[in-house]
């Protein structure tokens, strides 16, 4: 929604928490439009995401009063939090290699308007997706991964995406492993999809693991990197039902629509603010 906010809060759980943070939304003048929270008995944590409207009555919320009498709360109450307005557009860059169903996907669903992002850069080590690029009018750059010149084709890439002032940095089949170093730079706004259901079949050929296994689904996931690859908190997953009768190539271009499906539904999650990290996994708030 236009002229929105919205407030993700995660914490340790106690009594009154919501009240707290409810009652002064109110008074700021804040109209809440959705609230949802998730409690973890275990580990004893409290999630939250409430957004509400900027303007209510005809009365407009300084959004940054709010914040200042927010913040001495946040931390008498120990949370992690964020405050996003709608009228901020993340700046997305897309990476790809060869396999360009998943970017074209992002891209048309962006042109129509379904992600609300900018999309500045699009970066391959192949040159495949430069027709794709032109034909939206998306900056490309070709920079090149060899086993030799790994760290100067990340240096090269962290630059980019410096000069562009990236948020999120989208794995739309980018068929390289980012180093350690580089996931650092970007915690939790690294989106990989991996064609696999996780954590089955990690690795580079899952397609083949899974037809040699002989399973009876396949799946796709989508999940934010982290240093350990194809272990990242997971955000999305689909599968599909095959039989004995499908070869490899069958799961391939099944699989195809399950990864342009499950990596298109995390991005717009985590656009929209509605993803929150913890342990390892993630609550997905709807």
């Amino acid at each position: 929604m236009s002229d929105s906010a919205v407030l993700l809060i995660d914490c340790p759980d106690r009594r009154g928490l919501i009240a707290r943070v409810s009652s002064l939304l109110y008074e700021h003048g804040a109209n809440i439009l959705h609230a949802d929270e998730h409690s973890d008995e275990v580990l004893g944590l409290f999630f939250m995401r409430i957004e509400f409207a900027l303007q209510s009555d005809g009365l407009t919320m300084d959004l940054d009063n709010f914040r200042a009498a927010f913040t001495p709360i946040a931390t008498d109450l120990n949370m992690n939090w964020s405050l996003t307005s709608s009228a901020e557009r993340p700046r997305v860059a897309l990476f790809c290699s060869r396999y360009t169903h998943c970017m074209n996907d992002l891209l048309q669903r962006w042109f129509s308007g379904e992600l609300h992002c900018d999309i500045p850069l699009i970066i391959s080590n192949h040159s495949d997706a430069q027709l794709l690029a032109d034909f939206y009018g998306i900056p490309f750059e070709h920079v090149p991964v060899t086993a030799d010149a790994r760290a100067a084709a990340e240096a090269r890439q962290l630059e980019l995406l410096a000069a562009n002032n990236i948020d999120l940095v989208v794995l739309a089949r980018y068929m390289q492993v980012l180093s350690p170093e580089f996931v650092a730079q970007y915690p939790s706004r690294i989106i990989n999809v991996h064609h696999s259901f996780l954590p089955a079949f990690t690795g580079a050929r899952p397609y083949h693991a899974a037809h040699s296994r002989g399973v009876k689904i396949i799946g796709a996931t989508s999940h934010y990197v982290t240093a350990t690859l194809d272990d990242g908190p997971i955000i999305e997953q689909n599968v599909a039902r095959i039989t004995h009768r499908e070869q490899v190539e069958d799961l391939i271009a099944k699989g195809r629509d399950l990864e342009r499906s499950v990596l298109f539904r995390a991005v717009k999650l985590h656009l929209q603010r509605r993803i929150l990290c913890y342990s390892n996994k993630t609550v997905v708030f709807d």
